[in-house]
C-alpha cells in the first residue's frame, strides 16, 4: 500500500524549526517507511535533537559560518545575498528524510525531531510531499 500527501508549512524566518507535529498529524494508521521530501531548493530537512532549543541556535550559527552570506565569490545572487548560500546549505543537509512508522506511530528516537531548515531571510511557505510505503 502507498500513501501520499502534500502539506504546506507556513513561512518561517531563517533558522531551524521543529515541524514534527505538522508531519505526524497527517500520518495514517499504517506501518512501513515514511519519506518526506521538500519541494524547494533553498530550504532543507533534517532529523536531530529536539529537546534543547540551543541546538537550533547552534545549527544556524554553524551553517552561517560554514556558508556565509558575507562571502563575495558567489555569482548566483539573483534573489539576494542569501540566494546561492541557501542552495548550498540545502545541498549539504538534503531535501528529504525517512523514518519507520508502526500502526501510525513514528519510530524516531525520544530526543529526535524533524526540522525545517529555512535558509532564506524572507521565505515563502514550503511544500512537503509525504510518501509512505507499507501495509
Amino acid at each position: 500500500m502507498i500513501f501520499q500527501k502534500e502539506i504546506v508549512i507556513e513561512p518561517h524566518p531563517r533558522g531551524f524549526h521543529l515541524i514534527s507535529e505538522n508531519i505526524f498529524n497527517v500520518l495514517p494508521k499504517m506501518s512501513g517507511l515514511v519519506h518526506v521530501f521538500i519541494k524547494h531548493t533553498s530550504a532543507s530537512l533534517t532529523i536531530n535533537e529536539n529537546a534543547d532549543p540551543s541546538v537550533r541556535v547552534d545549527f544556524e550559527t554553524h551553517f552561517n559560518k560554514l556558508v556565509s552570506d558575507q562571502d563575495d565569490h558567489y555569482t548566483h545572487i539573483t534573489e539576494g545575498l542569501d540566494d546561492m548560500t541557501s542552495h548550498i546549505k540545502s545541498s549539504l543537509l538534503g531535501s528529504s528524510i525517512s523514518f519507520p512508522i508502526t500502526d501510525g506511530i513514528p519510530q524516531i528516537g525520544i530526543w529526535q525531531g524533524i526540522y525545517l531548515c529555512e535558509h532564506r531571510d524572507h521565505a515563502s511557505s514550503r511544500k512537503l510531499f509525504i510518501t509512505i510505503i507499507g501495509e
